[in-house]
């Protein structure tokens, strides 16, 4: 064996002692870098030789060499930031980001300094985008859910689109104490009102007893008063109130003329109340108009939880024993003879001119396409009934001599009052009464065949369940102290701007706007590895997939080991700069050992060409 062999074992030492050194270089040097995560070197020996000795063979070593480079993947400690896109990872996890002209080139990183581009992309600083799901809320549970798979986080719009109004809740104490304000005793209140353009008021003050505005929202966004005015009823427990807009917001069009009184009067009811004070049934009419076509009467008022049914109606199916189902549609319309200035065909055209002339109703049934005539006299009277063809008996409530704007209250009935007769068995009538509440009709946009209408839940403090009246929470009252709301809201919002973005720990995305609305957009995905030590590193922060580290495993924040997220934060790296200095002195320590190693040979070299000498 030569000395040149301990000559290269040397060469082996420097050359190893080098490359760690370059590695606590890269350590030190990525102090401060984001996401770091550090490097370690382990050394081993390389092939020794065999030598005879006198008892029996021994092995010496060649040197050593770089055993393996690997990555030091414990978590590192959080800064606290101002961005609430800055995102760290408590856990195993990584953030998985796309190129951003290639789809298919995936990455991972520890470092979640995000920020939202130009185009609405969630991105790093050098245009990485970001991956996760598109969420929703379930309306049932309140739970956030994700949509679909993993795809790029973007914003694809910076506004939140306006949502109509469909509900309002109006909770008031009306005095017990009050009086009837109207004209005289049993004149409704909607009597009061004059919706006409050139009517100065729509309604006198000295008409009613209280009102309250709560603020509704259409389809495009736009605000619109509702105002609910209330009045002593006829009796002790009774207070009467009309539902009423702006008359030159209201595009319902059933009103084609400015000489119409009910321009901007949606519905009238009444509230009963107990001699406790509370609320004890509802009754609501819904005003459709009365010019021309169908015939343009609704009354939804409840009795025994049977509701009164007029103009256009149809019946849920029926099955009865030993027969087919049975549905039949029956509709009403004003004689075609008649023209739209003939009294007959609107007995309360002209504000509130009576007809002399009968008013001809014909009706034909859909579904067995059985048709007949009605005949009501045009001064029919309150109460009365008059029977038609296959015993369909039409009773009016009203008088046909009532003012525009005004409706007839209409039971429609043929021996029973909850059902009519076909020729396949009995079907149940149903009326204008969704999610045991009234129902406002409006319309504030104009569309075409009722296209933009908005049917809008009126709610009081008390539901219907389909037999009885029950408070439902809240609830209006008649005590003896002054009328005020105690409680309104509407539901529906106008468009809106996006004003902050917030990250919670389960990885979700919410804006928050203008108009009031918290809307949950994304989430963020994180993945994780079998062989974190596979991974390669890509440079920028960047890792990537190799065949060692295995598939990423993706999922949730949160779950699967994955970790939290920690919204404004960053994490920092994990270099331990004091144990990277104990190394670069140990290092530095061995180097100049194996230099040593190397000039010592040179010498003993040196020593034994003297010897020729």
């Amino acid at each position: 064996m030569s000395l040149t062999s301990s000559l290269f074992s040397g060469v082996s030492g420097l050359s190893a002692m080098g490359n760690a050194m370059t590695v606590i270089g890269d350590n030190i040097a990525n102090v401060n870098t984001i996401g770091f995560k550090s490097s370690r070197v382990t050394f081993q020996d390389v092939l020794s030789q065999t030598v005879a000795t006198n008892s029996g063979s021994a092995q010496v070593g060649r040197g050593t060499s770089v055993g393996e480079i690997a990555g030091q993947f414990a978590q590192g400690s959080f800064e606290s930031t101002e961005s609430p896109t800055d995102l760290a990872i408590g856990g195993e996890g990584f953030f998985i980001v796309r190129h951003p002209k290639n789809e298919a080139e995936q990455y991972f990183t520890r470092a979640g300094e995000f920020r939202f581009d130009k185009d609405g992309n969630f991105t790093t600083p050098s245009g990485y985008i970001t991956q996760g799901w598109s969420v929703r809320r379930n309306e049932a549970t309140g739970d956030v859910e994700d949509v679909g798979s993993i795809q790029d986080i973007q914003l694809e719009s910076f506004t939140s689109p306006p949502e109509k109004t469909n509900k309002i809740s109006v909770i008031t104490n009306l005095d017990a104490r009050g009086k009837d304000n109207t004209v005289g005793p049993g004149v409704p209140l909607s009597t009061a009102w004059d919706g006409r353009p050139g009517a100065g008021i729509n309604i006198s003050d000295l008409a009613f007893e209280y009102q309250t505005t709560v603020k509704a929202f259409d389809a495009l966004g736009s605000t619109h008063d509702l105002t609910l005015y209330f009045d002593k009823g006829a009796g002790d427990g009774s207070y009467e109130y009309i539902v009423t807009c702006n008359p030159e917001e209201d595009m319902r069009d059933i009103f084609n003329s400015d000489e119409d009184r009910g321009r901007g009067l949606l519905g009238r009811g009444t509230l009963n109340f107990t001699t406790d004070g509370l609320l004890a049934s509802q009754t609501f009419e819904r005003f459709v108009g009365n010019s021309g076509g169908n015939l343009t009467v609704a009354n939804s008022t409840w009795t025994s939880g049977t509701p009164k049914v007029s103009g256009d109606w149809s019946g849920d199916p029926a099955v009865l024993a030993g027969g087919p189902p049975a549905t039949e549609t029956y509709s009403f319309t004003v004689a075609p003879s008649a023209t739209a200035a003939d009294p007959a065909a609107d007995p309360a055209a002209g504000g509130g001119v009576v007809g002399t002339n009968p008013i001809v109703l014909n009706w034909t049934a859909a579904g067995s396409g059985k048709t007949g005539t009605i005949t009501v006299p045009a001064d029919f009277k309150n109460g009365n009934s008059v029977e038609g063809p296959d015993g369909i008996v039409l009773r009016l409530e009203e008088d046909t001599s009532v003012a525009v704007g005004s409706t007839f209250d209409v039971v429609i009935s043929a021996g029973d009052p909850d059902a009519l007769d076909n020729a396949d068995g009995w079907s149940d009538m149903s009326g204008d009464f969704q999610n045991q509440h009234f129902t406002v009709a409006a319309d504030f946009l104009g569309g075409n065949n009722r296209t933009t209408e908005m049917g809008i839940e009126l709610d009081m403090g008390i539901a219907f369940d389909g037999t009885n009246w029950a408070p439902a929470g809240l609830s209006s009252t008649q005590f003896a102290s002054a009328s005020t709301t105690v409680f309104q809201s509407a539901s529906g919002y106008g468009a809106g701007s996006l004003q902050n973005i917030s990250v919670d720990v389960d990885g979700i995305i919410t804006g928050q706007y203008s108009n009031g609305q918290v809307t949950p957009l994304f989430r963020v995905a994180l993945g994780k590895f079998q062989n974190v030590q596979g991974l390669f590193k890509e440079g920028g922060n960047l890792f990537s997939e190799t065949r060692l580290s295995g598939s990423v495993i993706t999922n949730r924040p949160g779950t699967n080991g994955l970790g939290s997220l920690a919204p404004n934060s960053l994490e920092q790296s994990n270099v331990d700069m004091a144990s990277e200095f104990v190394k670069m002195i140990t290092n530095q320590r061995a180097y100049q050992a194996n230099s040593k190693i190397v000039t010592t040979v040179d010498t003993m070299l040196g020593d034994t060409i003297s010897m020729k000498r």
